[in-house]
């Protein structure tokens, strides 16, 4: 089974034109270094209107059959920020440990990362994670950071593919040199 990845870019200014959006150019970028197991994507480039934030997530995982849903942006304290109401409105439960990683790394790079409210939930058999807008940040909080090539705090996606395997989607291997996919060893396969 391919690994099918919805990945939605929630900006009110792009969505319209007024500037290029960067996020989903940022994902595909990222997701190509770091799995090695094939994938397909869906994109979508909405505005920060809940109604449509929760029928796009609803559509990639209930009609698209995505198994991993990635957004990026509307998750500060704004009030057109509106991504993490409508991802737990489609949510069938909530996954806190990925929100608390992301803020987590932020912290290590601005202290405004406590105003960040990203979450993680399962819809069905699907995981959606609100990433950050920023590339840089996007990056930092899939990959984890590093010093002197050791990671020294872990990026939220080593989590994803066991994740995945535990809510009965595709068998996920990714990059060690990227980002090192944890699973306990009964749960690692043999490499054809």
């Amino acid at each position: 089974m391919t690994l099918k990845i919805g990945l939605v870019s929630i900006s009110d200014r792009a969505s319209q034109g007024v500037y290029e959006d960067k996020g989903i150019p940022a994902l595909v970028d990222w997701l190509t270094l770091a799995i090695s197991s094939p994938f397909t994507t869906i994109t979508r480039l909405i505005p920060d209107e809940q109604a449509e934030i929760e029928a796009s997530l609803r559509q990639l995982v209930d009609e698209e059959g995505c198994q991993l849903v990635l957004t990026t942006g509307g998750t500060g304290p704004s009030p057109r920020d509106v991504t993490p109401e409508a991802t737990l409105a489609v949510a069938d439960r909530v996954m806190p440990g990925f929100g608390e990683q992301m803020r987590q790394i932020s912290l290590r790079f601005v202290p405004t990362a406590i105003l960040s409210r990203q979450v993680g939930v399962i819809r069905k058999q699907s995981l959606i994670l609100n990433l950050p807008g920023q590339p840089k940040a996007i990056r930092e909080t899939l990959e984890g950071l590093r010093e002197e090539g050791v990671v020294t705090v872990p990026g939220i996606f080593a989590a994803v593919p066991y994740c995945l395997d535990l809510i009965g989607g595709p068998y996920v291997e990714t990059r060690p040199e990227v980002v090192k996919a944890f699973r306990p060893k009964s749960a690692i396969k043999p490499q054809a």
